[in-house]
């Protein structure tokens, strides 16, 4: 119904609209537009491409690789003991604070069968602080019995965030010496595996040339409303696009915590763990910053420092359970974006500083890419706003039909990926594009500022009044040049004529 009532709306506005909308417009207007949209649209579409190269002729020949393998491992020439002997030992790390006992139950419930379905051995590490949690995790591995190739370790500690539930699990994993092939999985509570999702994963780790990682696409399953459902389901929707794009270069832009897969020799590193326990930056403005947050740039940062290889799994799915964390949208959507963005500008910091031959050029340009889009998605409509005032209002209906065309045309380069998005898609493309760069532009000058959705943790930014004054100056002084450069680039401001000096 929404793909209709989107259609309609832009059919008739096209239908409707003034003649003289459709004479030559302002030369600056066009400008500006076709600049950055050529580079916008034009980097889009470079994502698009290498992303159907890589889910439709590279990942294949690496799935005939990894079916092979796992086939070769679970030859059945030396019976059940011979084949789990030669799997490699999965060391599956989970995490959980206050979830949902229907969540978590959900969550451990799939984790246990798929180790069983496995077929070598699973160490399953619970990383929980709650003891309620921790008598669930049992009476689910209880009630589940599953044979004696798959255990479970529990890990108790104190409520102080998910950096260091990760890394004294990773401290219990390295006590118990695993094997140089073997493999360590990091996942979230409330994340459900799907089936053959462990066998068709782990051999992929090893067909890299310098494994480091292997993570999986997602799927959310939203709690909320229509509008909240259709919001995430375009989110994971790019966060598709974009992993296939990035792992046709063997390189990605996270590890996400939802499911990681790693090397044991890798994940116990004790410079790994280190990393995820104690991880900070030093900024020019801020000073040192500890991150609270974002454990999952802690390890993509290792791993690129180490020139380790990354990929991406297509056609494995987990499932992650999403939720606003309030009630009103906009309010939900900014915390969250809050987080991520964060989490992202706080991580790409020392990526870049890296160099692009550390991290791969076209890895390297998508970070600088980041920064660049936090202002460009806002430049459009302060265009079409200043000519509207300086010229025509019809330059906003204008604006209005090159919205609304270019984001459907988006949306559907998105569905050759991912079909079925709802049809709010194309207006919440638009609402992420402009409001998300809003949202970035405000963490960028406060980096220090970080908190937990899920957990009563925070860092809040420099109390001091100066640096209060120090971000606000910043701030204001970026978005003043972004407005004068808008208004002397659409004829709204003009530099005053030259006074005339006579000599005497």
């Amino acid at each position: 119904m929404w793909w209709v009532v989107y259609l309609s709306l832009l059919g008739t506005l096209a239908v409707w609209a003034p003649p003289r909308l459709f004479d030559p417009l302002d030369p600056r207007f066009l400008v500006i537009l076709g600049v950055v949209g050529t580079w916008r649209y034009g980097w889009g579409a470079v994502h698009l491409i290498r992303a159907h190269l890589y889910r439709r002729v590279v990942f294949p020949r690496l799935r005939r690789r990894a079916e092979a393998a796992f086939a070769a491992l679970t030859a059945p020439d030396d019976g059940d003991e011979g084949r789990s002997a030669r799997l490699p030992h999965v060391f599956l790390v989970i995490t959980g604070y206050r979830y949902e006992a229907a969540v978590t139950a959900a969550c451990w419930r799939a984790a246990v069968l798929e180790a069983m379905r496995y077929g070598g051995p699973v160490t399953l590490v619970a990383s929980l602080v709650e003891p309620a949690d921790r008598r669930l995790v049992k009476d689910v591995f209880r009630v589940l019995a599953p044979p004696a190739r798959v255990r479970l370790v529990l890990v108790e500690l104190p409520p102080e965030g998910k950096r260091e539930a990760l890394a004294a699990a990773l401290v219990a994993v390295a006590r118990r010496a695993p094997r140089a092939d073997d493999v360590v999985a990091l996942m979230d509570g409330d994340t459900l595996l799907t089936p053959r999702c462990l066998r068709r994963t782990v051999p992929l780790l090893s067909l890299a040339p310098r494994p480091g990682g292997v993570t999986t696409d997602e799927r959310p399953l939203v709690r909320g409303s229509r509008l909240v459902r259709a919001w995430f389901a375009l989110r994971f929707a790019q966060r598709h696009l974009y992993m296939c794009s990035l792992a046709l270069s063997r390189r990605l832009l996270v590890m996400t915590g939802r499911f990681s897969l790693y090397p044991a020799h890798v994940a116990t590193d004790p410079a790994f763990i280190d990393r995820i326990r104690r991880d900070e930056i030093e900024h020019w403005r801020l000073g040192r910053i500890r991150l609270l947050t974002g454990e999952d740039k802690s390890t993509w940062l290792h791993l690129l420092e180490h020139g380790l290889d990354m990929l991406y799994v297509p056609d494995v799915t987990v499932l992650t359970a999403e939720a606003l964390p309030e009630r009103r949208f906009l309010a939900g959507a900014t915390r969250l974006m809050r987080r991520w963005f964060g989490n992202m500008l706080r991580g790409s910091v020392r990526a870049l500083a890296l160099g692009p031959r550390r991290v791969g050029a076209f890895a390297w340009w998508c970070l600088v890419d980041q920064r660049l889009s936090m202002w460009t998605p806002v430049l459009g409509p302060l265009a079409a706003i200043a000519i509207a005032v300086a010229v025509d209002p019809l330059f906003l209906y204008a604006y209005l039909l090159w919205v609304l065309t270019t984001r459907l045309v988006l949306v559907l380069g998105l569905t050759t990926l991912r079909p079925g998005l709802d049809g709010l898609a194309p207006l919440l493309l638009y609402f992420n594009q402009v409001y998300g760069a809003l949202v970035k532009q405000w963490v960028l000058f406060r980096l220090d500022d970080q908190r937990w959705t899920r957990q009563p943790i925070a860092r809040a930014g420099r109390s001091g009044a100066g640096a209060r004054l120090s971000t606000w100056l910043a701030h204001g002084t970026a978005v003043l040049a972004l407005l004068v450069a808008v208004g002397f680039l659409t004829g709204l401001l003009e530099l005053p004529p030259a006074s005339a000096v006579v000599l005497p």
